[in-house]
Parts: C-alpha cells; structure tokens; sequence
C-alpha cells in the first residue's frame, strides 16, 4: 500500500470538491489502486471550510512555509486560482521536493517552463489534467495514450461558459446581452466575463494542449484570439439556414513542421461531432497521423468534474516511479514557426444600398484577392438589403484586406460582421 500525503491549498469550489472526493472515495482508492490518499494540510483563510469536510483544525497552516516543511506532505494541489501567490507557493513547494498538482490553467500556461526547472532540481512530478477540460480527461489521453501518433491538429471547446452562451442564443434566438446575464446570474459567468468570452481562457488551454502535442512551446500571448461579443442572433440564425453551428473553438494545427493556433466563434457543419456539444459541456477532437480523429467530451468545470480530475492526477502521481520531464518541449516557437495567414472559408455579412451592380462591386473586390463564394443569400424588394455569403477557403491576411476594401465601395451601408468557417 503506498501511503501519501496530500497539502491543498485553497478550499473553494475546487479545493473543496477535491477534499470531499479523497474523503469520501478513499476506502475504494485503497482497494482499487493500492494508494491510500490522506489530507494532512490545508491552507485557507477560513477554518470553517476545513471543519464542515469533517478534517480536523490541526492540518490547518498558517503558510506554504509550513506546508514546504511539513515530512508528511508528498503531494501539493493547488485549488487557489490567480498567478501570484499561487505560482510562488507551487516554486516552493517544488523546491522542497513535493510533487504538484494544479487546476489553475493561466498560471501554468504562463510559469510551465518555469515549473519544470524548479521541479528538475528535486526531482518532483508536475501533473495538471485539470488545468485543460475540467474532468474531461485530455491530457492523460494525449501523453499516454497517443505515442503512436504525431498529432496533427486540435479543435476544441474548452470553454463552458461561451458553449452555455451560444447554445442558449441558438437554441432561443437570444440575443448576447440578455443570456449573458441569466449566465452570470445562473454562475456559469463571472460578473466581470472578460476572461472567457474574449478567448482567454480558452488561448491558456489551448497554450497547454499545443504545446504537449506539438513538442514546441506556444505561449498563449502568439495565440490570434478573438471573443464572442460580436455574435449576434441575426449571424446564428443565417448561419442555421446555411447549415452551420456556431462555437468558439480553439484551433491548432501542425503543417510542414510549421503550427497555428488561434482561437475565435467558428462556424461548423451541423455534422461535425463537436457542433452537438452544447451547454457548459467541453470537448476536444484530436487528429493523430496513426489513429486517425478521436474526441473527448465532458464537463468543463465545477467542484466534483475538477475535483474528479485533480484526485486522478493524485493516484497517477503517487503510483508514478520517475515523474515525466517536459524540458524538450520548451524551445518556443520562433515567428517563422508560426502560421498567422492561416487558411479558412469566411462568413460575411454585409447592409448594402439595393442598386444594380453592387454585388458585382463586392465580388470584384474579392477576384482582387482571388477569393470565391461557395454559398450567397439576398434579400430584395427593399432600398436597404442584408447580403450574406460564404467564400471558399482563402488567406487570413486575403479575407481582411478584401473586408476593408469592400467597407469602401460606395454602395456598403456595413459589413456587419465575419466569422471563420472550419470544416
């Protein structure tokens, strides 16, 4: 029976989740995988949150000092959130040769390398399923189930609250603003949702995923980001009547040993496995040179989904001989290693004045930048009519000058908004 003990810090919504899941699973965590998991530290502001898990006041420390110092802690996990304190806590706890395991994904898409430097001079272990999927288990997928493979590209939804988001607005006809606020009041928004419906959160994660998979590290400040907020009702529905679902997707891709990666609203073939992914649920559709697609699909957030993941990588790090190294994955990405005019068909939609030749204007611009249409709707019978389309595949750099263009011909009221096409 291997014996461990287990420090976690913070007791929130993800420390508590986590605290309640080893309380309550130990006896079969012993039977099951030879681990007993035991909480001998706790730190946390409050006292109340460790005495109504039923712990006693006597794990309660007073600094990450006594947690670095404490022999009986063999394992960190860290529930606090933020980059500071919580990397320098993590720095320390490394340095006194306790292995870490974190849900925080802006902190360890920010301080990986660095983490991994503290953690080569002792030896400890870095496991963070948790940090990338909530209880979706992503990570473990790709380090030990896909070896066979070089991964090819990654989509994925690996954002609860823009997934809630979107499939109200689809579902309902909502607009934006209306299901932003029953999201915040539901708690699937923060009261300040900048992080996740600008693409934040989500270019961490995808920092992380590209990074593992491609061997090459991305930071998530070369990620092309953009949010959700231009989304409209008026844009879902057109896109429904077109066949497409609209998601914001997070996109990396290996080409000719050259990577791209951005995230942004997307709009998918309503075939697509992930355009049913709905709700706060996340998902991750990976393309291997071997197996081929596979996808993974789960809650992304929450105590027990988190919790679930965090106590996976407990049982995983305690059962582990030699911890993983990651030091060969963190030469970063140089700009001539970097797609940024990447390859997407383009939704746009444009208020034009209703004369002759205005299409044949638009259409002009867009044989400038040798851009074609795939699919076309216009309204009539009015002076002032929407213009909506689908191009082919075309260059980023193309679609944006050709949108600048077309806002300068005499007869565009608007181009309302663009959106990628991913197929």
């Amino acid at each position: 029976m291997k014996k461990v003990g287990v420090a976690i810090l913070g007791l929130g919504v993800v420390g508590g989740g986590t605290a309640r899941i080893l309380i309550d699973r130990k006896e079969r965590i012993k039977e099951e995988y030879g681990v007993e998991a035991n909480i001998v530290a706790v730190l946390d502001k409050f006292p109340e949150r460790v005495t109504n898990l039923g712990l006693s006041l006597d794990i309660l420390a007073t600094s990450i000092d006594d947690i670095c110092n404490n022999p009986t802690v063999d394992i960190v996990v860290e529930c606090m959130g933020g980059l500071e304190p919580a990397k320098t806590f993590l720095t320390k706890a490394l340095e006194a040769g306790k292995s870490i395991v974190t849900s925080n994904k802006e902190m360890f898409a920010k301080s990986w390398p660095d983490l991994e430097k503290a953690a080569q001079k002792t030896g400890a272990g870095l496991y963070y399923e948790a940090t990338t999927g909530g209880g979706m288990p992503i990570i473990r997928t790709m380090t030990t189930a896909m070896q066979a493979n070089n991964i090819l590209e990654i989509k994925a939804i690996i954002n609860g609250t823009t997934n809630y988001i979107l499939t109200r607005m689809t579902e309902e006809n909502a607009d934006y603003a209306t299901v932003l606020k029953d999201a915040q009041a539901l708690g699937f928004a923060e009261r300040n949702p900048v992080a996740d419906v600008e693409g934040y959160d989500s270019s961490y994660k995808l920092s992380i995923l590209s990074t593992l998979a491609f061997n090459k590290r991305v930071p998530a400040d070369v990620i092309f980001r953009e949010g959700i907020t231009n989304i409209t009702a008026d844009d879902i529905k057109l896109g429904k009547e077109m066949g497409y679902i609209v998601k914001l997707l997070a996109i990396a891709k290996q080409i000719n040993g050259k990577i791209e990666a951005r995230v942004h609203p997307v709009f998918l073939p309503k075939s697509h496995p992930l355009a049913s992914v709905s709700n706060s649920f996340n998902a991750v559709f990976v393309t291997g040179d071997a197996v081929g697609d596979i996808m993974t699909y789960g809650r992304g957030a929450g105590a027990l989904p988190t919790g679930s993941a965090i106590v996976s990588d407990i049982i995983y790090c305690a059962r582990q001989v030699e911890h993983a190294r990651y030091s060969e994955i963190f030469t970063e990405i140089t700009e001539d290693e970097l797609i940024k005019n990447f390859e997407s068909e383009y939704y746009v939609r444009l208020t034009v004045h209703d004369v002759p030749g205005v299409l044949a204007d638009i259409t002009n611009v867009l044989k400038k930048y040798n851009i074609s249409i795939s699919q076309i709707k216009q309204d009539k019978n009015n002076d002032i009519i929407p213009i909506t389309f689908v191009t082919q595949k075309a260059h980023e750099f193309d679609m944006m000058n050709a949108v600048k263009d077309i806002e300068k011909l005499d007869n565009i009221i608007k181009v309302e908004n663009v959106i990628r096409v991913e197929e």
